[in-house]
């Protein structure tokens, strides 16, 4: 039993394997796999105006070239200082192309004259859950938090250096993995979607069952 994740992205990859383990009982029986995993696939052209449509476009596309239940998030990040920026452009916040640190440093650089409790965020983000040509649904997932003055942390990935997590006193890349995955916006959207992807699985076993009974 296949499912697969609509994304080439390592790091997130491995957050939702972790997630799989966390919230869905019989994910042993699940294999997950990623867009790597597909090389024929074209990156998705995200041209929605929210996070929504751009996580449906995301899972649906999958879906089609696959033939599998996909799913896709789009997330990011909103700093209210910026009236929401960098928000759907997280990812190609400094340039089409820009790597993690271009995008912090545009970040902290827009944050010049903005401090302390100024500095409120959250990340959001919204988990499409589909089959080919069918939506089954749509998660949202938030966490709030502060920009930090400069990166801390090696772990995570994205704008995780930057976003302190109050109630802990550390950036989300100075959290361990496990905790980090547990509280994180994606892993509150996760959550709303476990009925339907357990439904999907219940479905996949019965159909095994009675092919091999």
């Amino acid at each position: 039993m296949t499912i697969c994740i609509a994304t080439k992205n390592l790091g997130k990859i491995q957050e939702f394997k972790f997630l799989f383990n966390e919230f869905i009982p019989s994910a042993g029986e699940i294999s997950l796999v990623g867009l790597n995993e597909f090389p024929s696939i074209k990156p998705t052209v995200e041209d929605g105006r929210t996070f929504l449509e751009n996580a449906r476009k995301k899972a649906l596309l999958a879906a089609e070239h696959t033939g599998l239940l996909c799913i896709a998030d789009d997330s990011g990040l909103e700093v209210d200082a910026l009236n929401g920026a960098p928000g759907i452009f997280s990812a190609r916040y400094a340039g089409p192309n820009a790597t993690d640190d271009e995008n912090m440093r545009k970040l902290l650089s827009a944050l010049k004259n903005v401090h302390g409790d100024r500095r409120t965020a959250r990340f959001a983000c919204v988990i499409a859950v589909a089959l080919p040509g069918d939506v089954l649904g749509l998660f949202e997932g938030y966490t709030h938090g502060l920009i930090a003055e400069k990166a801390a942390g090696n772990n995570g990935f994205g704008y995780d250096p930057l976003f302190v997590k109050q109630d802990y006193g550390k950036t989300f890349a100075q959290l361990p993995h496990d905790v980090k995955n547990r509280i994180s916006h994606r892993a509150r959207a996760f959550e709303k979607a476990t009925a339907i992807i357990e439904r999907y699985i219940d479905t996949l076993r019965t159909a095994r069952d009675r092919d091999t009974a």
